[in-house]
């Protein structure tokens, strides 16, 4: 078995204005990251470019064919106070959620243990209607319900512990019996959804809240208790992940103090929840993370343990 990871030339070509935060260098400090000679035995498949029926599994035709006609030919187009289309964003949208689809089709096939998408635009904050947070598509959601639709799933877990709530995977999977969503992250804090009482139709969200100053150890805590009473006796057949890692202390968009290690710890509790329910299957895509080096080092230190658990 192996890992696998995505990533797409397009994605450099959704360039945001000059000092906005989710920039084209965020995947270079990926990139250099994983240039290291340890990573060189990743497959690397290409992510293909999602459909118009992959999409509407979370979004309607007129929200795709919203957001198809929104992007410029030139420059710019701005969505919402922080959320930007250039010329190449729709496309770098759609294979990043082409590349989450690709990745459970090969994971439930057996063909790799897991999977990393290294893609952008980020997903977990667009809603069904609504672009916003620098995503355009919910992206993990929408992964989510193929996999069930398509691999005849009933038992999926959805982790979120970007900093910021996932509110359009909520939004997207409040009506999904199939899917259990988990999401840590600071609170207050932008978009101000993810309070403990959001809990889905279904009783199937459960949201973290977490204090601005929240050191790794207490977040250790808080995800082994989830993990242990939660998750594992759900008894997930898939494991999905949206890894942010603007939680981290250097991070300017927020405020938990989490070090590289902490991230590397997530990827091994993960994963030993996987290997006991669901055959070691987890597939994580990128989400936040703003500053460079903690980006690189963070990213590296998760998908090594990936690499480390799938061999």
């Amino acid at each position: 078995m192996t890992t696998l990871l995505y990533t797409h030339p397009v994605s450099f070509d959704h360039i945001t204005p000059p000092g906005h935060p989710e920039q084209v260098a965020r995947l270079e400090a990926i990139e250099t990251a994983l240039s290291a000679p340890h990573f060189q035995s990743l497959i690397r498949p290409e992510p293909p470019v999602a459909s118009l029926d992959h999409v509407r599994l979370g979004h309607s035709r007129a929200y795709f064919e919203r957001i198809e006609n929104a992007q410029p030919v030139e420059g710019w187009a701005q969505l919402d106070g922080d959320t930007f289309m250039a010329p190449g964003s729709f496309e770098a949208a759609l294979r990043a959620i082409g590349g989450n689809i690709d990745a459970v089709n090969r994971v439930m096939a057996g063909e790799a243990q897991n999977a990393f998408i290294a893609c952008r635009p980020p997903g977990h904050h667009a809603e069904k209607a609504t672009p916003m947070g620098f995503c355009l598509f919910s992206t993990v959601a929408i992964a989510a319900i193929h996999a069930a639709n398509a691999h005849g799933l009933d038992r999926i877990a959805v982790l979120d512990f970007d900093v910021h709530h996932g509110n359009g995977t909520q939004d997207v999977l409040w009506h999904e019996s199939r899917v259990r969503f988990v999401s840590s992250h600071q609170m207050p804090l932008y978009p101000g959804s993810g309070g403990i009482h959001q809990k889905g139709a279904f009783g199937q969200v459960l949201n973290l809240p977490l204090k601005s100053g929240t050191g790794g150890e207490e977040m250790r805590d808080v995800w082994e208790r989830v993990l242990s009473d939660e998750i594992e006796p759900y008894n997930p057949q898939l494991v999905l992940v949206s890894a942010g890692f603007d939680a981290h202390r250097r991070d300017p968009l927020a405020n938990l103090h989490w070090e590289t290690e902490d991230f590397a710890w997530l990827a091994h509790r993960i994963c030993d929840l996987a290997d006991k329910c669901c055959d070691g299957r987890v597939v994580s895509s990128l989400e936040g993370g703003y500053d460079l080096e903690a980006l690189g080092d963070s990213v590296g230190a998760y998908i090594n343990v990936m690499m480390e658990r799938g061999a």
